[in-house]
């Protein structure tokens, strides 16, 4: 009879403590996907994959070691076990690793209240093909789309359970339906290339396959005919597709594990104003049908919500156990795992305060300047948040948009750039990233 995950990780920390440990934390996560591929109206591929993988964290004193696997017989926990422990010992002292207190640790959640889990039955593969193959039709209807690259759809479900040698021991299920389409416009070397996509928790919460692949279409068609803009300072509206990339530059910074390491352009900052006043980024890992929401975070700790940024100011930083320790602070509830791996910080579902201004308005108070939609490249400075990024999107006068531009690079410190970041009211209130438009003032644009 097949063993549950609750069993199978409960199993392995009998097994770790067979094997010598003193503590132990085990991870099991069973999981099945399918995705189906269409092109020119025909299945290209179809994959389908299920599987558990099974981890384990093991303490010798202050040593530590993590091993994996996807095969869960009894001989195969002992020997993981077995190597776990033989790793620890060879391991360098950490003063800061361990397992947390039972008193921290999380208690009477409600995994229902957060609606992770999707329980209608999964989709059959006609279905997801026939959503394939409608985002696709749709894509190509439109005018002046020469071909459609692909167009996709997918499920995914899987199941959690962790547990840990201090008493701890939870898990619950997620869910996902996807649909995704990318479309090309002109031919040679003026093809332009763009998509849309959409993933939910719950099925029924999807946008249409038609919807997906006519917006994909008609923005690669709007591209048709880009070229490089002035080179000067400009304002910049980023659009919402892709704001949510400046917010997480924040977020990065504000990590734990980058200021344990001493590497970020917000080392000193906290308690200090980073955004505009008036502004606050909030972390709720409580949000339903959300898909960074969680009931307790990777070790055993309560998630909970908190305002890393408030009223413009930085509050602190994002932290687990281990980061805490080293900073002489305590965890905000945020680490991060799979079976392969110890676990590191990471926020949950964030969003930024909306404005009372459209996208349309702040394109208007930009008057001439860069609309971006699209960016390549990073080459961000950690320690100093000199920002650099290949961009692409429109350009815009006397708040029109006038004509597509391409081959260009915006570029700023962050530091400067989110302090005067200007929101719109456009963002998309599904996603675990909420950030609306965002007009910065004053930036480097290369272009011709």
């Amino acid at each position: 009879m097949t063993q549950s995950l609750k069993e199978l990780s409960h199993a392995l920390l009998k097994a770790a403590k067979d094997a010598g440990a003193d503590a132990a934390d085990a991870m099991a996560v069973a999981g099945t996907s399918i995705n189906i591929d269409v092109r020119g109206g025909v299945l290209e591929q179809a994959e389908r994959s299920e599987g558990t993988d099974i981890g384990l964290r093991v303490f010798v004193g202050q040593r530590q070691a993590n091993v994996s696997a996807s095969d869960t017989r009894p001989d195969t926990l002992a020997a993981m076990a077995e190597r776990a422990v033989a790793m620890a010992r060879e391991a360098p002292e950490d003063p800061y690793v361990g397992l947390a207190d039972p008193d921290q640790l999380a208690r009477d959640w409600d995994v229902d209240a957060l609606e992770l889990y999707d329980p209608t039955p999964e989709p059959n593969p006609a279905a997801l093909e026939e959503d394939a193959r409608r985002a696709e039709a749709a894509a190509q209807a439109v005018e002046g789309v020469t071909q459609v690259q692909s167009s996709s759809a997918a499920y995914g479900a899987r199941e959690v359970y962790l547990a840990a040698s201090n008493g701890f021991g939870g898990g619950y299920m997620r869910s996902d339906r996807a649909t995704s389409c990318v479309a090309i416009a002109g031919t040679g070397t003026g093809m332009e290339r763009d998509h849309d996509g959409d993933m939910r928790i719950f099925q029924s919460d999807l946008r249409s396959p038609e919807e997906i692949g006519e917006t994909a279409a008609r923005r690669c068609v709007e591209r048709i005919g880009a070229r490089k803009p002035q080179t000067g300072t400009y304002p910049v509206v980023f659009d919402e597709r892709i704001s949510s990339s400046l917010i997480g530059h924040l977020l990065a910074a504000a990590n734990g594990s980058a200021i344990a390491r001493g590497s970020s352009w917000l080392l000193g900052k906290e308690g200090t104003q980073v955004l505009p006043k008036g502004i606050d980024l909030l972390e709720d890992p409580h949000r339903p049908r959300t898909s960074g929401s969680r009931p307790f975070d990777a070790e055993g700790l309560a998630t909970n919500k908190r305002k890393i940024v408030d009223d413009g100011v930085l509050t602190g930083w994002t932290l687990d156990l281990a980061t805490a320790r080293k900073l002489g602070l305590q965890s905000t509830g945020n680490a991060v795992r799979g079976t392969s791996a110890p676990p590191v910080p990471s926020p949950w579902n964030i969003a930024l305060t909306q404005g009372n201004a459209s996208r349309e308005d702040l394109l208007q108070q930009m008057g001439t300047g860069l609309l971006v939609t699209s960016m390549i490249g990073s080459t961000i400075n950690p320690n100093t948040g000199d920002y650099s990024r290949g961009a692409s999107g429109f350009w815009v006068e006397n708040g029109e948009i006038q004509y597509p531009v391409n081959e260009c690079t915006i570029a700023g410190n962050l530091l400067d750039m989110l302090a005067r970041i200007i929101p719109a009211n456009d963002a998309r209130a599904h996603l675990s990233r909420v950030v609306p438009s965002l007009l910065v003032e004053g930036m480097t644009l290369a272009g011709k």
